[in-house]
Parts: structure tokens; sequence; C-alpha cells
């Protein structure tokens, strides 16, 4: 059997080729390429798939961080709590703002834990951006209950959570905060084929103000009404990325099939497999597990042919970009302990059974 990859795009690209080219010939038959129709269109369907009334096309996953910030007002001085253990363009959505990340401890589901949250809050407190880490939604009862309390924005990071819900109305990641914040970077479980992101949100005055910023700072052109960037979804991603959402309840319901057959087949003392929240649905954009011996489980892997990736190795706060902030080792030990345990196995459209079959072996046989 061929090396077993932690990702494999070009099965997802496959699949839905002849849309995906039909899609690709579309825009560039239109001569139109930059804030279109099928920007627009993307946008109104990529709402309605989420569950909000509006949404803004950015250029990557983390302009839609840090302009969500701006919206809701984040400014120099602001604080915002987020979790430990997330990827780092979540902490910089915060502080390319202009806010000052707080760090709190993620839970046993990797979610942000809201007994931390609430202690975490100061007077300076303005903002907390829950990240949906894995595919797994954070507690969201608890951290809207947390901000209502508190006269608090909420901001979802939902990179990896296309169309994960939680609670019994079922609701999505992303339409529960202020504004959710999308990244369609390749990998995701609805990717585009270069960088592409977007916000939603239910306040239209929040998205009028991320679709300005997003273009220069301007609504009507060349009147610029604030300092903004360059960061427009373009039409060729859009049209690629209707093609993806149109079979997203397919994949989506491919990655829970595999995940399956991962909790009920990987059986050994030294792995611990991820949990799942009762009250939401879980997406997997990553099957992650942990181990004491990682690094060691990996090169084991490794030597039989399959690949794995560390979701995340260095956690933020001990990151040499946020140094400034003065955390050092030990102050946050749950995400400090995920980052030296955690290993995520191959999660991907189209993984066989075959090889599935394969790494659990490999996993099992691990002592």
């Amino acid at each position: 059997m061929e090396r077993i990859m932690t990702n494999r795009l070009d099965r997802g690209f496959e699949r839905y080729s002849r849309e995906f080219e039909d899609a690709a010939l579309r825009v560039l038959r239109s001569g139109y390429y930059i804030l279109g129709k099928e920007c627009e269109s993307f946008e109104e369907e990529f709402a309605a798939f989420t569950g909000t009334k509006y949404c803004a096309g950015t250029g990557n996953g983390l302009d839609a961080l840090t302009l969500a910030c701006r919206a809701v007002g984040i400014e120099k001085g602001d604080e915002v709590i987020v979790q430990g253990n997330t990827f780092i363009a979540s902490v910089m959505g915060i502080s390319i703002a202009g806010g000052t990340p707080v760090f709190a401890e993620p839970d046993k589901y990797y979610g942000i834990d809201p007994v931390s949250l609430e202690e975490h809050i100061t007077k300076k407190t303005r903002a907390v951006m829950a990240v949906h880490l894995y595919g797994q939604p954070c507690d969201m009862g608890e951290i809207v209950r947390i901000c209502k309390k508190h006269g608090l924005k909420l901001i979802e990071d939902c990179a990896q959570s296309h169309g994960a819900v939680f609670g019994n109305d079922k609701k999505i990641t992303g339409s529960f905060g202020d504004i959710g914040c999308f990244s369609f970077y390749p990998s995701k479980n609805i990717g585009a084929f270069g960088d592409a992101g977007a916000c939603v949100s239910n306040n239209e005055e929040y998205i009028k103000r991320i679709k300005m910023l997003r273009n220069y700072g301007s609504a009507v052109r060349y009147h610029n009404e604030e300092v903004g960037i360059n960061s427009r979804l373009d039409e060729m991603q859009a049209a690629l990325l209707k093609v993806r959402l149109s079979h997203a309840d397919e994949m989506k319901e491919e990655r829970q099939r595999a995940a399956v057959f991962y909790d009920e087949n990987i059986d050994n003392k030294f792995i611990v497999k991820p949990e799942h929240r009762q009250d939401a649905e879980h997406v997997y954009h990553q099957y992650v597990i942990r181990c004491k011996k990682r690094d060691e489980l990996q090169m084991y892997l490794k030597d039989k042919g399959i690949d794995t990736i560390i979701h995340y190795p260095i956690p933020p706060h001990l990151s040499g970009a946020y140094a400034y902030l003065g955390y050092k080792k030990g102050d946050l030990p749950i995400s400090e302990s995920f980052a030296d345990e955690v290993l995520s196995i191959p999660m991907y459209t189209g993984i066989t059974k075959e090889e599935q079959e394969t790494v659990v072996k490999a996993l099992n046989g691990f002592v």
C-alpha cells in the first residue's frame, strides 16, 4: 500500500472534478474576477448554511478574525479571552486588531473551559473568542450565558467546525455569537483551492463594516472611511466553494463514519481517543488522539508508512510572537500537556476502509 497521508486533497477534487471544472470555466469566461456575482451568491448561500442572516467573504481566515475583532470594537488595551491550546491565528486576530489576548484553559473536549473563562474576566475584558477546535463545538450554552452576564462580545472561530452543531435546537457554529469566523484553507472540511475566509452574523451593521474594511476601508469606490485592508474573497474561490458547499452534508457524514470506525476499533491503553459532547455534533476536521509517548508514536507510525501531524506543538502563550505578554512554562498546564500529547491521524474526504484498518492495526500494535 502507498504511504497514508494525514490529508489527501486530490481525492476531494477528483470526486467532484467535473463540477469544479465547470465552475472554474464559468468564472474565467465571465471576465469578472473580484467582488462579483459569484461572491455575492456564495455569501447568501453560506449565511443560509450557518443559519445566519449575513455573510462577508474575506481573503483568508486570519483576516476574518481580525476584521471581526475590529467590527465589534476591539481597541488597544481591550482584553479578549481565548483558549491556550488553539492555533496561533486565533490569537493573532486579536492582537492585529489591537486587543490583548488573555489565555484560558481548555476543557477535555479541547474547547475553551467556561469555568476557566469566567475566572479570567477583568475590568478590561471586552470579548471572548471561542474556538471550536478540531471540529467539535465549545460549550456554547455556558459561554453565551457568561458573555451575557458580563456584557461581553462573543466571536466564534469556526475555522475547523464547518457544519458542526450544538444544543437541542441544532444551531450551527458561527450562529451563537456576535460574529462567526471561517477559514476555507484547502485542508478545511469546506476547502477552497487557495486562501479564503468569511464572517457571518445576524447583525447587519457588523457585516457592513467588515465589507467596508476588507475593501481598503471603502464602501463607495475611492471614498475611504477608515484604514482598511485588502481582503476580498475572489470570484474563482467563491465559485469553487459553492461546489464544496453543495456537498457539505455528504462530506461531513463521511468523516463522521470514519471517526466511528476509529472510535470502535482503536484499542490501546497508551492512546486516549477523543471524547464527544453529548449535546453536540462533531464534524472531525481532525481526529486527534493523545499519547504520553507522542513523539515515539509519531516516529513509529512514520516507519510504518503513516503520516501524522501535531496540532499544535507550541501553545501560543509560549511562542516567540507572544513573549511580550510575559507568560512562562507552567502557566497553562492543561494547554501545555495537550501540546505535548496530541497527534492528528489520517482523516480526509475519500479515506478508504483499507487505509483506516492499516492505521488502526498500527496504533493497536504500539507499546
